[in-house]
């Protein structure tokens, strides 16, 4: 990849130390971000310890497959992410791929360091946060970390059930295609999405991402 101004994202994850199946639980991150239905600039990669970064062409990308990836993981598997707006550019091969550097990945770093840090100080549900290198605090940050407190809270006090509704919802499924993966009724997936926020989760990232957000159908 030529010098390009992206949107790279880190990931960790929460309390990894914890985990009996590491390599298990990189599988299912990677499963998670295959199927969010967003193509990278460059493909989710491990990197050190815990860390793994991805790199994509728009925000409304990394927004949405970051959503979709939180949604699509399992219960006691979490992520944190930072994401960073700026120029990436290769320097270099190294032994996992590509080296890369520049404002992008430093963006990134400052990102995922703050949402750390504002997780440990007052907002426990916190797991992503944004930085921008060409507008440090402009309008664009502070309306995607607005969405992310948001976001990160809505998911965290969600059940497996209705994460698994809100990411059929995200992919374009009827609530009548949920009902009948689910076992339920229409209502008690319309219920779920009214009770839990997925409605506004999605309908947020429509505002965010656009057309990378399908439509869905009550039918």
């Amino acid at each position: 990849m030529d010098a390009s101004s992206v949107i790279a994202v880190i990931g960790d994850i929460v309390n990894s130390r914890d985990m009996a199946d590491r390599a298990g639980a990189q599988r299912l991150i990677e499963a998670a971000f295959a199927e969010s239905g967003v193509e990278a600039a460059d493909p989710l990669q491990a990197t050190v310890g815990d860390e793994f970064q991805v790199v994509y062409t728009a925000l409304g990308d990394a927004v949405v497959a970051t959503t979709a990836a939180m949604l699509g993981l399992p219960a006691g598997l979490e992520l944190r992410f930072g994401l960073g707006a700026g120029l990436v550019r290769p320097i270099g091969e190294g032994g996992r791929g590509p080296l890369q550097d520049g404002p992008g990945w430093w963006s990134a770093r400052d990102a995922i360091n703050e949402s750390h840090r504002r997780e440990d100080a007052k907002n426990p549900s916190l797991r992503s946060w944004f930085v921008s290198s060409t507008d440090p605090g402009g309008p664009e940050e502070r309306l995607v970390n607005s969405y992310f407190l948001a976001r990160d809270q809505i998911v965290s006090r969600m059940n497996a059930r209705a994460r698994r509704v809100a990411l059929g919802v995200l992919h374009g499924s009827t609530q009548a295609e949920i009902a009948r993966v689910e076992g339920v009724t229409q209502s008690a997936v319309s219920q779920s999405l009214q009770s839990s926020g997925a409605m506004a989760l999605v309908d947020g990232l429509r505002l965010l991402g656009g057309a990378r957000v399908a439509q869905e159908g009550s039918a």
